[in-house]
């Protein structure tokens, strides 16, 4: 019995604002109320609920109707040894007038990630409507972190997890922790107090986080890693973590449990972080070790993209055009939707095309050999190569954490390479600096990919251009007669006229619009690493089993 309300305590929670579980304090640690309004709402807005429970040696029963009226007092029925609850409701269609389905998906997520939290809890999910049955349950809270992570980067660490409760003046708090790194420029991070997802910024994540800046900074010092300490931002690029705390009265920062507000919940993950992390480092050194270069490199990244940033530079007037970037022929048109450019491949082909362009809305850049590979340097060394800079500087878009699509210059960002294999290797080497820096511009549609013809055949005053040896073979199995056959070695070869009539002139050309597939940028991530990286044996396994599509040019 309720000890003020004189009626079963299950009757209270089901028809009394704000009571919820309260009264029972010890139980409250794991519940994940705060207001004592869920039950109570949800009888209120059903036409039926039924509450049955199996405790103290019996099954009890209850029936409310019609908004959480109870149609008799709580029952007591045949004995039984069971222990649990079962609630069945039906929500009422008067006032859920649009839609009064429920999305197996939301409470399928909730249920999985409830297995996390409470590591060992069978957590059995039924769906009748398709006939389906699935049980969650989770060995250990670091299991989380497999369902948080959203790309399939490399790992760079193990999991690191644990649990502990800790003695505060305002009660225990239990803790629970697990964090791992991956090689990806992402950090997700998932906080959690009393089984309910709580938002970051909460005092359960202020913990954390200065936590694993002092332990991660420690270390690197005391083993003469770095000199200047790490920042915040840059320990947790690449960082999956999860914070789960349990505590007797939980507070927030909002109505809608938004941020956790208890200060007893900050010392306590702090102190647990700092301890696991600071053991598992001395444990295990070269980890350790590659989870402080992880965070130099993305020191080495910020301030790349702050230089980057910095440099990025404003549509000049014709005036001021000695102040554009390395060799670029800028146009006159000042609305990027309408300005084209074309990065060319050599000097030779950059004068040709400054010759023959349209220099009202065509901008010519022309880059000197091969750009870096930037798949095998890191992001301060590739924005220290002068084709790069003068790329980044020209586009005025920046790249990275600066990158910013609406300062874009130009909408037409054209590859422009010899039509063989080194103009082909040209125009991946610059698919994977967009891929790597600018993504953004591939997903936009931005980036194009010119296509010049590899020959031109002559017969009298006929002429016609022919894209590869394939198109070639068949214009000459259908032709009779006598034909010149001209290749261009590349597109310096071609004279002003020829290049606007084949490359550059709109009503003519040809162009290939470059964007991601299905998976979009993540989902290229690992072709670029297989094609462009260090690593040569899944290339040649990459090149075996895809040989036969390949276009060879003989």
């Amino acid at each position: 019995m309720h000890p003020t309300e004189k009626m079963p305590a299950a009757t209270v929670a089901m028809t009394v604002l704000h009571a919820g579980g309260k009264f029972e304090g010890a139980a409250y640690k794991t519940s994940g109320g705060l207001h004592g309004v869920g039950a109570s709402v949800v009888n209120a807005l059903s036409t039926k609920l039924e509450m049955t429970i199996q405790r103290d040696g019996f099954i009890w029963d209850q029936t409310f109707r019609d908004g959480g009226r109870p149609v008799a007092k709580l029952r007591q029925g045949k004995p039984s040894r069971a222990h649990g609850t079962r609630i069945r409701f039906w929500p009422d269609t008067t006032i859920f007038t649009d839609i009064t389905r429920f999305d197996p998906a939301i409470v399928r997520d909730r249920l999985r990630v409830s297995s996390f939290l409470n590591p060992g809890l069978a957590l059995t999910f039924v769906d009748e409507t398709s006939k389906t049955r699935e049980v969650f349950r989770a060995g250990d809270f670091a299991e989380i972190l497999g369902y948080l992570m959203t790309t399939t980067a490399t790992p760079l660490s193990p999991p690191i997890s644990t649990r502990k409760s800790v003695a505060t003046d305002k009660g225990d708090v239990e803790v629970f922790l697990a964090l791992r790194y991956i090689d990806a420029d992402e950090t997700i991070v998932a906080t959690y107090a009393n089984n309910i997802a709580t938002a970051l910024g909460g005092t359960h994540e202020a913990g954390f986080r200065s936590a694993l800046l002092r332990a991660i900074n420690t270390y690197a010092q005391n083993n003469s890693l770095v000199k200047d300490a790490l920042t915040a931002d840059d320990v947790r690029e690449g960082l999956v973590a999860a914070i789960a705390v349990r505590l007797g009265e939980p507070r927030f920062e909002a109505q809608t449990k938004e941020r956790l507000a208890n200060s007893e919940a900050n010392g306590a993950v702090s102190s647990t972080t700092y301890q696991m992390l600071a053991g598992f480092f001395e444990e295990n050194p070269s980890v350790a070790k590659t989870i402080v270069q992880k965070a130099i490199l993305a020191a080495k990244a910020r301030d790349a993209a702050r230089r980057a940033r910095d440099t990025v530079i404003k549509r000049k007037s014709v005036l001021d055009s000695t102040s554009l970037p390395g060799k670029l022929a800028d146009c006159r048109e000042r609305d990027p939707k309408l300005s084209e450019i074309f990065i060319v491949e050599g000097d030779s082909a950059g004068g040709t095309a400054k010759s023959g362009r349209d220099s009202g809305f065509q901008a010519i850049l022309p880059l000197r050999g091969k750009i870096l590979n930037v798949e095998k340097a890191d992001v301060a060394k590739a924005l220290k190569s002068e084709q790069i800079d003068t790329l980044v500087r020209a586009l005025g878009c920046g790249v990275l954490k600066v990158f910013d699509l609406s300062k874009l210059r130009y909408h037409k960002v054209i590859m422009m390479t010899d039509a063989d294999v080194d103009g082909a290797h040209i125009a991946t080497l610059m698919l994977t600096f967009f891929h790597r820096f600018m993504p953004q511009l591939i997903t936009s549609g931005h980036i194009y990919s010119a296509m010049p013809p590899l020959f031109r055949v002559i017969k009298g005053k006929e002429s016609h251009y022919i894209r590869n040896e394939a198109a070639l073979e068949r214009f000459m199995r259908n032709r009779a007669g006598n034909w010149t056959i001209q290749r261009f070695k590349g597109l310096g070869e071609m004279d002003a006229e020829q290049l606007w009539e084949t490359t550059l002139d709109p009503a003519t050309r040809q162009l290939g619009r470059i964007r991601y597939g299905d998976h979009a940028a993540a989902g290229s991530n690992e072709t670029f690493t297989i094609l462009m990286g260090d690593d040569v044996v899944p290339r040649r396994a990459f090149i075996e089993a895809n040989a036969e599509f390949a276009t060879v040019d003989h």
